[in-house]
């Protein structure tokens, strides 16, 4: 009996092109699961006009999206020009409880230098008491060069008493001997044992 010898042709699969932005989402959401499938999705949906916000959004939406999933988001976020990424929606990522993806949101802000500082400005000076401590958290986790130039900036006039208290814990990491008088009058200002302790604390910091 003869022996018949198969010859098993290989099947390589090539990405489809996508000529819109829905289209490349759809793929993305068509292949879950498959991390080559949904990698390729991911870098032609940067390329697009209005992707990254997109893609910020599959980390917003998706909180416990697998990490490596995550990961390839956040990579391909960090390669972005800082004058075309979505630098304020990015922030939003350090709102959400998932701790893995606050760390993405910290490290690709981080990749963006000095792009960031207008947004954290913008926020610092607003009204809004609740943007004003996550641009001081995001401030103290980017840690710029000005960084504390901003803070006591802020510490100066904060009539808040929970944004001043957030200042005033990086301040403990930050600050310097100088800066003590100011805590100082941030103390005198509130009037409160809780501020007292905090000060107390971020001055011995300080001090070493």
């Amino acid at each position: 009996m003869a022996l018949v010898k198969k010859h098993i042709e290989q099947v390589i699969e090539e990405f489809p092109q996508f000529s819109s932005l829905e289209e490349a989402i759809t793929y993305y959401h068509a292949n879950e699961g498959k991390f080559d499938e949904q990698g390729y999705a991911i870098e032609q949906i940067e390329m697009f006009e209005g992707g990254g916000e997109e893609l910020v959004k599959f980390l917003i939406d998706n909180p416990y999206v697998d990490k490596d999933m995550a990961a390839k988001i956040a990579s391909t976020l960090s390669k972005m020009d800082g004058a075309r990424a979505p630098i304020e929606s990015i922030m939003g990522l350090l709102k959400v409880r998932n701790a893995y993806i606050r760390n993405l949101g910290i490290s690709t802000l981080q990749s963006y230098g000095d792009s960031i500082k207008y947004y954290i400005v913008k926020f610092l000076i607003g009204d809004d008491r609740d943007l004003r401590i996550f641009a001081i958290n995001v401030l103290g986790d980017v840690n710029f060069a000005e960084s504390r130039e901003m803070l006591i900036e802020l510490l100066e006039k904060e009539s808040d008493i929970n944004v001043a208290m957030t200042a005033v814990d990086y301040m403990a990491e930050i600050g310097e001997v100088v800066d003590i008088p100011l805590l100082e009058t941030v103390k005198n200002r509130f009037h409160d044992a809780y501020v007292d302790f905090a000060i107390d604390n971020a001055i011995r910091s300080i001090r070493g």
